[in-house]
């Protein structure tokens, strides 16, 4: 009671230590990569062992329409013009524009970076910080995993419907071996659909060789199948079916836009194959861009096709295109469609799986996630464990879950992906104009710009989806160019050393407002994903990512070059 206690220090340390935790969170999240000079660039491309490069850009142009036509082009295109009417055409026109103004963001950093696996989270990386590559990584690979069971279990439901048009299988095939028995509305045992992802899994554990002759075989097959379904409807198109051209007014003919533009999602899987092109500078522009601009001509004829042979209100919502044939006497068309659809499917499972898998490798090599993921076979050259990990968690998904019914909530990672891309575009222009010297307060500035176009874009989708006045939805787009003008005039920008994309800022920056302006039509549910993901994320990120991330870890990986032909 005579004397006083002497004081504690324990909040004192207790505040320290806490100070020093948020410190180095933030140093190691807000880290980046260098971009490595066009000389560093050179000698790593030649060095010798890792990945094989054996991808030319025939099998890159290949790659892209193997990812990016499934069977939706033989649904998507009838379903949506049930809506917009032959103005579908139209739609699809957009929505390919607005992909190619993308793919030439893509194609400048697929240019420019070493040919080394990562794509857009190797860009965010480079461009931003390691926590904004890992988030952009986490947000893609959620996509990929749902977008691979779910393709998987599609892709099982059309051969046995293609089987059972033998009689003596028909009605006779169990639902849970390829059409998927439920129990409730979580669990559906679906025994075909694993057993085809494992059987992809292994061929891409073979090499990228044998993996690209498969992509190739079934890509050419549904290209040749597309082409003759264009050509046996060409004759019998009623040109009369065009008119009204857009019976439900404009709105439904940019709706449409909204909704076909995932149909072009895939030529980004080009930019992941980096590392295996023979020639990644010069071919991975040319493999991005001509994969779409095929995509798009394929799309636009077959939406002539079935607007102009059936009225638009009579087309079938869940096989229209073989129904419109079928209504014609053409049955035999029907039969190509479903061989076709399954080639579809099979190449878009075949490439998701691929670029799964190189992603991995990218975050193992970089210690954002186990060294295994990084560890590439000494023969097949093929990263075994992360192709075998993802393999192994899409079967699960697909073997024992209904994620068909998790579909509105994708696209938020492609969305992602394709906005961080087009800003990494930008700010990679200021770094280079001052050898990566950039003011923090220009960047800070541009930073604030860009952020401001997103925004702009992304209000712009909601005030357009709940019909308000237009008059807020040019008032976001306004405050958006002003955004944009900000950065062109505040801002200095040098050319790129490889493949240049035109008019940056201001085409990055429409890249971004669109892409922002879908995020906002997509399922409320798919935004509060994008929110607990990211959180629980930044959650791993704070437990594993920061402790044994390197960024210059990749500055010792060499290559493998092709034997010479």
């Amino acid at each position: 009671m005579g004397g006083s206690s002497p004081p504690t220090s324990f909040p004192a340390s207790s505040s320290s230590s806490s100070s020093s935790c948020c410190s180095r969170f933030l140093s190691s999240a807000l880290r980046s990569k260098r971009l490595v000079t066009p000389a560093e660039k050179t000698a790593r491309d030649n060095s010798g062992r890792g990945l094989s490069r054996r991808l030319g850009v025939f099998d890159l142009i290949l790659l892209g329409i193997g990812a990016s036509i499934g069977a939706g082009i033989f649904v998507v295109t009838g379903t949506v013009a049930h809506d917009a009417g032959p103005g579908v055409t139209i739609s699809f026109i957009l929505a390919g524009a607005s992909c190619v103004i993308n793919a030439l963001c893509y194609a400048e950093l697929a240019s420019r970076f070493p040919a080394v696996v990562g794509g857009a989270y190797l860009y965010a990386y480079t461009a931003f910080n390691e926590l904004t590559a890992f988030l952009v990584f986490s947000q893609l690979m959620l996509d990929y995993h749902i977008g691979a069971a779910s393709i998987a279990r599609s892709l099982a439901n059309y051969i046995v419907t293609f089987l059972e048009i033998f009689p003596v299988l028909k009605d006779n095939i169990p639902k849970w071996i390829g059409h998927g028995a439920n129990f409730g509305d979580v669990l559906s045992i679906n025994v075909l659909a694993p057993v085809l992802l494992m059987l992809l899994t292994l061929v891409l554990c073979l090499g990228v060789k044998e993996s690209s002759a498969v992509n190739s075989f079934m890509t050419v097959t549904k290209i040749t199948i597309v082409i003759i379904v264009i050509f046996a409807g060409a004759f019998e198109v009623d040109v009369s079916n065009w008119s009204p051209f857009a019976p439900n007014g404009v709105r439904s003919i940019f709706t449409g836009a909204t909704v076909v533009f995932f149909a072009y999602v895939g030529f980004d899987a080009v930019a992941n194959s980096a590392e295996e092109s023979k020639k990644p500078q010069r071919d991975l522009p040319i493999g991005i861009i001509g994969s779409l601009l095929v995509c798009i001509a394929l799309y636009i004829g077959v939406c002539l096709v079935i607007t102009g042979m059936v009225p638009y209100n009579l087309l079938g919502e869940d096989a229209p295109l073989a129904d419109a044939f079928k209504s014609k006497g053409l049955k035999f068309v029907s039969i190509l469609i479903s061989i076709g659809a399954i080639a579809g499917l099979t190449t878009a499972l075949l490439v998701g799986l691929y670029v799964q898998s190189r992603l991995y490798l990218g975050l193992g090599r970089d210690g954002l996630l186990p060294s295994i993921f990084a560890k590439v076979h000494p023969k097949r050259h093929t990263p075994i464990h992360s192709q075998l990990w993802v393999g192994c968690i899409a079967s699960i998904l697909a073997g024992l879950f209904n994620v068909h019914m998790l579909s509105h909530i994708l696209s938020v990672g492609t969305l992602t992906g394709y906005s961080v891309v087009s800003a990494c575009v930008v700010v990679l222009r200021w770094k280079d104009k001052t050898n990566g010297l950039v003011s923090s307060s220009a960047r800070r500035e541009g930073l604030i710009c860009l952020i401001a176009v997103a925004v702009c874009g992304f209000a712009a989708g909601l005030l357009f989806r709940y019909e308000a006045s237009i008059i807020f939805v040019i008032l976001a787009i306004v405050v958006g160019v002003g955004a944009s003008l900000a950065l062109l005039f505040r801002q200095v920008y040098a050319d790129s050393p490889g493949f240049s994309c035109p008019g940056v800022p201001l085409v990055p920056n429409v890249c971004i407002f669109f892409n922002m302006f879908l995020f906002g039509q997509l399922h409320h549910e798919a935004w509060v994903r994008f929110v607990i993901v990211s959180i629980i994320m930044v959650g791993v990120y704070a437990i594993y990512g920061q402790y044994h991330a390197d960024p210059s870890a990749e500055d010792n990986a060499i290559y493998h070059e092709a034997p010479a032909e």
